[in-house]
């Protein structure tokens, strides 16, 4: 769905009647609310201050909104309604109005409802847009991006913590459509800040068929009312008596699915035998990754033709390829050149002068790398390599795609296969270790404690830090396998020391 500037601008994704209808009967009729004022902040053309009239009848009901198109829009729409005296809808900015000069005088119970701007900083500051908040840390940001607030956030993030901090010495509920990934920062801020003054439900909605958005959304509820709790409910939809699961903190870490992870929990630990990597990072694919025309002859991502030695190329794996299982052939080869982050470069002069006149050739190129981590290092250095990288076999999964696909990964050409950075992987010397260890890993103890933490709506769910929570030990020991883990652990120390 192509995006005008203004709808871009201001993250105008306008709500459809039956979603709003749904969500107030909702909080009516589930969440037992009943509100002294309804307030929407970001009302757009009102679906929801007419839902809220149906629902809440007896409730005070007010309405800003930025366009005095939309306000006005708004009022018409809501002067059919036989409790039409109890809404006004008023052109506000969120952003410069005085919230606490307008709830200072209300002691009632308030439901904050709506569907606010589904749009990040970044998107915004592209368009030089005055649609923004003041920069502050509300995210506890480090260095200088907390300094200069210029870490990307989701302005509906921001907006939501606003909402709490007016309910942080008042009773009610805030109700709003956002995105999956924005609810559960915001909880994590709130339980951070807040302690458990809210209790929190999250009811998942179809983006695509309400608003033609292909993003992760729901309809997120925080309420005064209920217990303690850290925990926050989560709902397959709107109309949905049963739990998918519950998301909540345990042991330190925001958990997707709780119940999972109980039951598993005693499979987590580091296990100091096996360290999971990030594949190969050189930031330059049209110079570093090439495909073979002919014996000696390989082709760059501009379409021009070398010949190179193949002491430095290798077999290359990318997280689309690991996705879909795609491991006993490649597409291209990447070119390595160091053993481990720091060598010196230099050497490839005499040990490969073709491939070290390719590079001077492309030095340029090579030089406009932005990423800091090649400052002061070696000409042409590469990051994520070590002699790990070298070993012939390899349990690798991708960071990007939305399921555990494990794969074995087998040399190639008798060359050991590389992996890009949204590759994660483990390495070994022998085949038979790795397919042990490839049975520990997609045994379902292992694969369901690994899914209790990881929230597919993240750009890269499959994370190295999730990885590694779970000790290959322990789940040889939950298998009945724990002898033929130490016997193979064993047997490989006495071949590395023999």
């Amino acid at each position: 769905m192509a995006k005008s500037l203004e709808k871009w601008q201001f993250g105008d994704f306008q709500t459809p009647e039956e979603l709003a209808k749904r969500a107030t009967k909702l909080l009516r009729e589930k969440h037992k609310i009943f509100p002294d004022l309804i307030i929407e902040p970001t009302c757009g053309k009102g679906a929801f201050l007419r839902a809220s009239l149906s629902e809440f009848k007896y409730s005070k009901i007010v309405g800003f909104d930025i366009s005095e198109k939309y306000v006005e829009e708004a009022k018409s729409s809501l002067s059919k309604y036989l409790n039409s005296g109890n809404a006004t809808v008023c052109a506000e900015d969120f952003f410069s109005m005085d919230w606490n000069a307008f709830l200072a005088d209300f002691s009632g119970y308030i439901l904050v409802i709506g569907n606010p701007p589904w749009v990040t900083s970044s998107d915004l500051s592209i368009l030089n847009s005055n649609n923004l908040p003041s920069k502050s840390n509300f995210q506890s940001r480090r260095g200088m991006e907390a300094i200069t607030g210029s870490g990307n956030f989701d302005i509906s993030e921001w907006m939501l913590l606003q909402h709490a901090q007016w309910l942080t010495k008042r009773e009610g509920t805030i109700a709003l459509l956002c995105k999956y990934s924005v609810a559960r920062k915001v909880i994590k801020q709130v339980r951070k800040k807040l302690g458990n003054r809210f209790s929190a439900f999250i009811y998942l909605i179809d983006a695509k068929a309400f608003f033609g958005a292909s993003v992760a959304a729901c309809f997120f509820v925080l309420s005064t009312n209920g217990d303690d709790s850290s925990d926050c409910k989560v709902y397959n939809d709107l109309k949905s008596p049963h739990m998918l699961h519950v998301i909540s903190e345990r042991d330190g870490l925001i958990l997707k699915d709780t119940a999972k992870y109980e039951k598993w929990k005693h499979l987590s630990g580091q296990d100091l035998r096996y360290t999971w990597r990030s594949g190969i990072k050189h930031d330059c694919s049209k110079v570093m990754e090439l495909e073979q025309v002919e014996n000696g002859l390989f082709l760059n991502g501009m379409g021009q033709k070398y010949f190179l030695e193949k002491e430095y190329l290798y077999p290359l794996l990318k997280s689309s390829d690991i996705g879909n299982s795609r491991t006993n052939s490649y597409r291209k080869l990447v070119l390595v050149t160091q053993k481990s982050v720091g060598d010196d470069t230099s050497i490839i002069k005499n040990l490969a002068p073709n491939t070290w006149q390719y590079l001077l050739e492309h030095d340029e190129l090579l030089k406009r790398r932005k990423s800091s981590i090649y400052k002061n290092k070696p000409r042409y250095s590469i990051f994520g390599v070590g002699e790990y990288s070298f070993k012939k076999w390899k349990i690798a999964v991708s960071g990007l795609y939305k399921k555990l696909n494990f794969c074995i990964i087998k040399p190639i050409d008798n060359r050991a296969v590389m992996l890009d950075d949204t590759v994660n992987f483990l390495s070994f010397e022998a085949e038979e270790e790795a397919n042990f260890i490839l049975s520990l890993i997609t045994s379902k103890a292992s694969l369901e404690f690994l899914d209790s933490m990881i929230f597919w709506d993240e750009k890269r769910p499959i994370t190295i830090d999730i990885l590694k929570r779970l000790s290959l030990k322990a789940v040889a020991k939950e298998l009945g396998l724990l002898e033929r883990y130490l016997q193979l652990a064993e047997v490989l120390r006495a071949n590395s020391s023999g």
